[in-house]
């Protein structure tokens, strides 16, 4: 398959791996609640994508980022440090407008490049990225996504009406619309919202595709056989004998035949199609319909409103509304599952996944990622606490500054580290929240849902879990978590105090 190339591609295309792992340092003054899994993160989103690999990896159900539009009005700068001179001369300074600046989709392309790669590798198996664009970058965006998730895993560019008034234009059209473009990490595994429609007759309908892009080599991930009693085995073959390919993933073909709503029917060439049934008056499930429905949705006036309501006054330019966000995040989540959030601007994403949250009674969580300091304290996570407690939302969110490198790019453990950026570390890769070191005492890193965590730590390759140990550590029927190089105790010791003993992590995945 084709790829797109553009200026600096070949210095970009590994840049995530360059960047190190840091840690994620907690503001207490700035968040809301205690030990919530909810985060909102200050910071260069690149640094921040690669410092929640070692936790989050293929753990993000739901991707949606609103990057740079690159129209021109925006005055975003790239400031990537990459190593390559085409690439350096490009740092701190404003991506210009169409013919003023004849490297402006360059550099987005290498601005967004490793951010999509580190943001595949967090998504799950079955989730989904959504990224809202315009017509100055989607071609470019669709080719990309394309490349790195795979062309069989586009889902659809969303049209969304995001004005309502056609306005002053000096242009033969209008733009009324949007483009939210978006891909599957794996199209076979993503269960996606539907449509439902109720039947005014009895109707059956072909599972074998037809028309356009009917072909096995069209979608191979779409042919498979399918068994009926009668007829044995059954593959999607076309009228002229070659073969075709069903219309859906072989998982939902499996739900479908376990309803009983599959008949069989032998053609006159010998073929047996198979149909699903739609039974008159009963409600079924239709295909999500590409053009999202501006009633539910709302304009990018309703998300001013939002914000002024909350603030008093319009602080942010353009902000999406929540009401689209919602529905965006409601298409392929469910109760527990993470969002993300990597260009979170106003703070819409985390404003709709507690307000989505309220209303369906389920417990997702967010992560949200902001680059600008005037933004990410004072609007991204003001607007969220603000409206944590206008709306009554159940749960808060930890605002978090990224600290000092822990792992190099390589992946190893940094010499430096102290016994208190490791215990940072261990403890949030157990319970996905931020401990206070201030509350650690002595071993004891802290507690979470009935587990101690502990950690021994006098430099690297100098801890030992032994008895002398265990007589500093109380036997109070809690779970305890031990960290150390070795283990020195036997089994029946460790049940007693009820103990799991865990390595010390020197090094992580490189990603």
């Amino acid at each position: 398959m084709p790829s797109l190339n553009w200026i600096g591609k070949e210095a970009v295309i590994n840049h995530d791996k360059e960047v190190p792992f840091k840690l994620l340092k907690k503001v207490k003054s700035v968040s809301v609640g205690k030990s919530s899994e909810n985060l909102i993160i200050h910071g260069d989103n690149l640094e921040a994508l690669k410092a929640l690999m070692p936790y989050y990896s293929g753990k993000i159900k739901c991707i949606y980022i609103d990057p740079p539009y690159n129209t021109g009005n925006e005055n975003w700068v790239y400031n990537d440090k990459v190593n390559s001179p085409k690439i350096r001369q490009w740092l701190g300074k404003v991506v210009g407008r169409e013919l003023e600046d004849l490297t402006r989709h360059d550099k987005w392309l290498c601005m967004m490049y490793p951010r999509l790669k580190l943001l595949k590798d967090l998504l799950a198996e079955d989730g989904a990225i959504f990224v809202s664009i315009d017509d100055n970058e989607h071609c470019n965006l669709r080719e990309v996504l394309g490349e790195l998730f795979n062309e069989f895993n586009f889902v659809e560019s969303f049209i969304w009406k995001s004005r309502l008034g056609k306005g002053a234009t000096s242009q033969t059209t209008a733009k009324l619309h949007e483009y939210i473009v978006a891909y599957a990490k794996d199209i076979n595994k993503l269960q996606f919202k539907t449509d439902k429609r109720i039947s005014i007759k009895d109707a059956k309908e072909r599972l074998r595709q037809w028309g356009q892009g009917d072909r096995r080599e069209d979608r191979p991930t779409m042919y498979y056989p399918i068994y009926s009693k009668e007829f044995g085995e059954i593959f999607p073959k076309k009228p002229d004998g070659t073969d075709g390919r069903w219309r859906i993933s072989k998982i939902k073909m499996d739900d479908l035949i376990s309803t009983g709503l599959i008949t069989f029917e032998k053609q006159k060439d010998g073929r047996v199609e198979a149909y699903r049934t739609i039974l008159s008056g009963n409600e079924t499930n239709t295909a999500y319909s590409s053009i999202l429905d501006p009633e539910i949705v709302k304009t990018t006036a309703h998300g001013s409103v939002e914000l002024k309501d909350i603030f008093g006054d319009n602080i942010f330019s353009y902000p999406k509304p929540s009401a689209l966000i919602k529905e965006i995040v409601s298409l392929c989540t469910k109760d527990g599952d993470i969002i993300l959030d990597s260009f979170a601007g106003s703070g819409t994403t985390g404003h709709a996944v507690l307000d989505l949250n309220k209303e369906d009674g389920k417990n997702r969580k967010f992560i949200l990622v902001e680059m600008e300091d005037k933004v990410a304290k004072d609007i991204t996570a003001e607007r969220v606490k603000r409206a944590i407690k206008k709306y009554d939302y159940k749960n808060g969110f930890e605002y978090c500054e990224l600290d000092k490198p822990l792992f190099n790019q390589e992946g190893q453990i940094e010499e430096s580290c102290s016994f208190n950026e490791l215990a940072t570390y261990i403890y949030f890769t157990e319970t996905q929240t931020n401990i206070d070191t201030k509350k650690i005492k002595n071993n004891l890193i802290g507690e979470h849902n009935g587990t101690e965590y502990h950690l021994i730590y006098r430099g690297k390759d100098k801890n030992v879990l032994n008895k002398t140990f265990l007589r500093n550590v109380s036997v109070n029927g809690n779970k305890k978590v031990i960290y150390a190089d070795k283990c020195f105790v036997d089994d029946d010791v460790l049940g007693k105090y009820n103990i799991q003993f865990k390595q010390i992590p020197y090094e992580v995945k490189i990603y």
